[in-house]
């Protein structure tokens, strides 16, 4: 029998409610058994001031979802060194879980920029991609994508970063509380 596993990438900087409900409508929408946070230390498109280390990324990913059993937190693009291709990650595993086919989401945002990803070509063989909806973006790129249906947000981590003192009803509590505790992206 072969086994169905989500994927979700980001920076998570902050993880915020939105990505919760992106994981948890794919999971439900596409019968996957479990979510994997994909934690990105250095994304190719995405230069970043005043992030958040990787460990405090980590630490908020977990406080999100340690009360959900089917979604665990992956950190091998952590571990890399140089750029972090998810063409590279999913080749590793694959290789590791043969048995598995793999479900990558993205939001709206990614789908657009979905041609100009690292050996497209050869990752849209190696995975089934999930668009999310998201305002704002296209969907409609030269790939198959299967799309789910979420209540539509905006909530996005650079509004949050840029916002931080009102952003606490974007976030999950113990995300908020960690980042007040930690004074993480200015907050005191």
């Amino acid at each position: 029998m072969r086994h169905k596993i989500g994927i979700l990438g980001g920076t998570f900087d902050p993880p915020h409610l939105a990505h919760l409900r992106m994981a948890q409508e794919a999971k439900k929408q596409l019968g996957l058994e479990k979510i994997l946070f994909l934690p990105n230390k250095i994304p190719p498109h995405k230069h970043i001031s005043g992030m958040a280390s990787s460990d405090e990324r980590v630490e908020m990913l977990q406080l999100m979802i340690e009360d959900i059993d089917s979604f665990e937190i992956d950190t091998r693009e952590l571990m890399r060194t140089g750029k972090s291709y998810t063409y590279d990650t999913m080749r590793d595993m694959i290789s590791e879980h043969p048995d598995t086919d793999f479900y990558f989401i993205i939001g709206g945002d990614m789908v657009e920029y979905l041609p100009k990803w690292y050996h497209i070509d050869d990752l849209v063989k190696m995975v089934t991609f999930v668009g999310v909806n998201r305002p704002r973006y296209q969907t409609e790129v030269p790939y198959d994508i299967v799309k789910i249906n979420m209540p539509e947000t905006t909530i996005s981590s650079t509004e949050i970063r840029n916002n931080i003192e009102n952003a606490n009803t974007f976030l999950p509590e113990k995300v908020w509380s960690y980042i007040k505790e930690h004074q993480l992206y200015g907050k005191k």
